[in-house]
């Protein structure tokens, strides 16, 4: 109803006639009476969902789409879904084989399957109505059809999971073999496949076995496909040379757009104040500003989890009260629309070498410790962690986030960081680890993980190298010591490195300009 009220109505109602014209082409449904329902059985509501496609550089509209969706809602687990997970590749993971095609200058191409949920078979009888907008040919009401289902349709609970599953067998029955780390990577030869859903990389050395590789696939699905790999995911990625260039423009205009800032709206140096720590101000007139705080934090959270790590520790903050804003935190997202009113077009800038995994991992050891709101606000004594993963030098992975649990020391607090660190890094290292034993030139040197010593000991670098039970430390789950062994057999070093080089520092508290630019130019080369 929102579609049809719009400008471009028109283009709308032509993209829902080919949606409908697509799906009936490829028998997706039959049309039946509805007296033919089992009586035990619903007619699932079917769904319209609008979207105007742009372009990632110029945000020209280049494409109407109307997507037919079943209501999932109305869907009854144990009469007409089961399982609904579907793994995707997480971004760690598309980063490192980008880096990997990077620095040795492979080709990528990019496919998109074509309707991509429905070329799946159907797990289990469902009847959908017809669809807004359309009719049934003939004499008889709308209300005396309905669709039976022969194909898997999008906005079913399992829709996702159905997909996956044929996709995995389908690429398997062509000779791919599937990562035992990732499912959502797979390769043949010397061509690597890594999947998001239905948005897809191909890359390898060799041009013509890459494009054998795309001619087969597309004998088992519909697919399009276009050489490089320029918008991927809603990230803008420019290949120069080695060098990769990750930004998100569009995504920060839209930000800025949001909290209703203008050109001629002060510019800040920093995401946030370095004298300041955030916490629930109870009793501050609550957000009261015309835009939804919840969605511009999910647009801020999105842009730092793929392209902006300098703004971590200042969106995490931020979201940690979404459920209750006050002036202050409005005044807090602000800020960090200030700060990208400076940097709109900046992203990070990769240039790979061979340095292999590394990992800087810091802790704040009580860094939101309020005396006033304690009593109130247990949450002020969490420590938090902050660490970035890099590969080649890349940064492919990185966090801030508050401490589980309360740590009882500067040193408990840099040792769970550097468990938690390590749960990301030891993954990774089978990644790489099978791809090397399938034959990829993959640096597979021992990861360097760097520890932030406090005072004059080095006690989270001693209980991580020693698996020594001491009184003080005797209460830590064995949770977090899940990567001694990996020390232990040499397969994961542990150094200490000075404050002023910690590049992890910018993840677990405000920093002054000084630090903050020298680890912004580290992290993301400028």
């Amino acid at each position: 109803h929102e579609a049809m009220k719009q400008p471009d109505k028109k283009e709308f109602l032509e993209a829902m006639v080919k949606e409908v014209e697509a799906h009936t082409e490829c028998k997706n449904w039959i049309i039946v009476p509805r007296s033919s329902v089992p009586p035990h059985m619903k007619v699932l509501p079917a769904i319209w969902a609008m979207r105007r496609k742009r372009d990632i550089t110029t945000q020209k509209v280049y494409k109407w789409k109307a997507r037919l969706n079943l209501h999932g809602g109305k869907q009854q687990q144990g009469i007409n879904y089961w399982q609904t997970y579907a793994p995707v590749a997480p971004w760690c993971h598309i980063r490192l084989i980008m880096i990997l095609a990077a620095l040795n200058n492979w080709c990528t191409y990019q496919l998109d399957f074509v309707l991509a949920f429905p070329q799946a078979p159907i797990e289990t009888d469902i009847y959908m109505a017809i669809p807004q907008g359309f009719q049934v040919e003939g004499e008889m009401s709308d209300e005396d059809y309905v669709l039976w289902l022969r194909n898997n349709l999008y906005g079913q609970k399992q829709a996702g999971q159905v997909w996956n599953t044929y996709l995995s067998k389908g690429l398997i029955k062509i000779g791919f073999q599937q990562s035992n780390v990732d499912p959502c990577i797979f390769w043949r030869g010397s061509t690597i496949i890594i999947i998001y859903t239905d948005d897809t990389i191909v890359t390898g050395p060799n041009e013509e076995e890459i494009k054998k590789a795309i001619q087969d696939i597309s004998q088992v699905f519909k697919i399009t496909s276009q050489p490089k790999v320029s918008d991927f995911l809603g990230v803008k990625v420019e290949r120069q040379g080695n060098k990769l260039v990750f930004t998100q423009p569009h995504l920060i205009a839209s930000i800025l757009n949001d909290l209703g800032l203008k050109e001629s709206s002060n510019i800040r140096q920093l995401p946030a104040l370095s004298t300041k720590i955030l916490h629930a101000f109870e009793g501050s007139p609550p957000h009261t500003e015309d835009w939804n705080y919840r969605s511009v934090v999910g647009k801020l959270n999105y842009l730092e989890k793929s392209t902006r790590p300098d703004i971590a520790y200042a969106v995490h903050q931020c979201a940690r009260f979404s459920a209750n804003p006050t002036t202050e935190h409005t005044k807090a997202v602000k800020m960090i629309g200030r700060y990208l009113m400076g940097t709109a077009d900046k992203g990070m800038i990769c240039t790979p070498d061979d340095t292999g995994i590394s990992c800087y991992t810091d802790a704040d050891f009580c860094g939101n410790w309020n005396v006033d709101l304690a009593e109130n606000d247990p949450i002020t004594a969490r420590s938090r962690t902050g660490y970035i993963i890099t590969y080649g030098n890349c940064p492919i992975t990185w966090a801030s986030k508050l401490q589980s649990e309360i740590a009882l020391s500067t040193t408990e607090s840099e040792y769970i960081a550097l468990s938690q660190s390590l749960r990301e890094v030891i993954p990774l290292m089978r990644l790489i680890t099978e791809l090397k034993e399938a034959g990829f030139p993959v640096m597979h040197s021992t990861p360097r993980i760097l520890c932030k010593v406090f005072e004059d000991n080095s006690g989270a670098l001693e209980m991580a190298r020693t698996p020594k039970m001491r009184p003080r430390t005797k209460h830590l789950n064995i949770k977090y010591h899940h990567f001694r062994e990996a020390v232990q057999n040499g397969l994961i070093s542990i150094h200490s490195i000075c404050t002023t080089d910690q590049w992890a520092d910018i993840f677990t508290k405000p920093l002054g300009s000084e630090l903050f630019l020298k680890f912004r130019k580290a992290i993301m080369g400028w």
